[in-house]
């Protein structure tokens, strides 16, 4: 299954980037996105200042997480509103929420929001039906020099005792024409369940709250084939790309949303400032959301 990624993890010339040791489906994601930005995320490795929908998905994820930590029995609606509330309190003084500087007005929106989306979640499913055996799991298999890994949302056990892999997603369902590639990251989860518990999942979903849609595959040998050819691509294409130091910005609509847009060539940035000006900005933002934690 690892024979093509262990044949691309191989010897290269002194690189001018330093090589990063591990791939995950964000990065992998990433790098076929735009490789300019991978080199500041994941090569050089810059902060990045907290967004409104990122930590709002973060939160609602903890909440779906507290939840399933109860005894089935007591995973009602009532109580998914008590660990959302549990989980606004741990974010209360967490930079990623603090470093959105919201407003009363902002902070009421935002609050709003998360509680509509895990509203919906109970129109999409019954947690006292699911058997979870990990929740925020962490997988890596080591192929050679590289690791690859990721974080589960959830791993649970059908009726059948068969793994299936959910995700939650908490922004908008894809098109058609987009399904397939929102796919990839949790069939990479499926080639991770395989390496490491020798197991391929019978099934993996796609839960978006914000629509209350679901979208599911079935992992299959031909599907495991491709993440393991897919990703031994990726890999020699991030080596090459650090060896001659040549990361090329790729100009699309996730452009407005990109944290390094002022640094990017393809904007007439100097890629080289990101390094001393993206961490200053960044400390500044989280000293400010220290002190107005404190």
């Amino acid at each position: 299954m690892t024979d093509t990624l262990a044949d691309a993890v191989s010897a290269t010339p002194e690189p001018v980037w330093p090589i990063p040791s591990s791939l995950s489906p964000s990065r992998v994601s990433s790098f076929t996105s735009c490789p300019m930005q991978f080199r500041f995320s994941s090569v050089q490795r810059l902060p990045e200042p907290p967004g409104v929908a990122t930590t709002k998905g973060s939160l609602v994820h903890r909440a779906i997480e507290l939840l399933f930590e109860l005894p089935n029995t007591q995973r009602t609606r009532a109580a998914l509103d008590h660990c959302l509330d549990s989980a606004l309190a741990e974010y209360a003084t967490h930079p990623d929420y603090v470093g959105l500087r919201l407003d009363e007005r902002g902070a009421a929106s935002f609050e709003r929001d998360c509680r509509k989306l895990i509203e919906r979640y109970f129109d999409m499913e019954d947690p006292t039906m699911i058997n979870a055996i990990g929740l925020e799991l962490r997988l890596a298999a080591q192929v050679g020099s590289l690791e690859l890994r990721g974080i589960i949302d959830r791993l649970e056990l059908d009726d059948d005792g068969e793994l299936v892999v959910t995700d939650y997603k908490t922004g908008r369902a894809p098109s058609g024409h987009f399904e397939q590639k929102s796919l990839s990251g949790v069939h990479f989860y499926s080639f991770l369940c395989e390496a490491v518990l020798g197991k391929r999942p019978a099934k993996v979903r796609l839960m978006y709250l914000s629509s209350g849609e679901t979208i599911e595959t079935v992992p299959t040998a031909q599907s495991v084939r491709f993440i393991d050819t897919r990703t031994a691509a990726v890999w020699k294409a991030v080596e090459r790309a650090c060896t001659t130091g040549e990361f090329r910005p790729n100009v699309s609509r996730l452009c407005d949303w990109c944290s390094f847009q002022e640094w990017c060539p393809a904007f007439d940035g100097d890629p080289d400032l990101a390094a001393t000006e993206a961490v200053e900005r960044y400390e500044q933002l989280t000293s400010t959301a220290s002190d107005t934690a404190g």
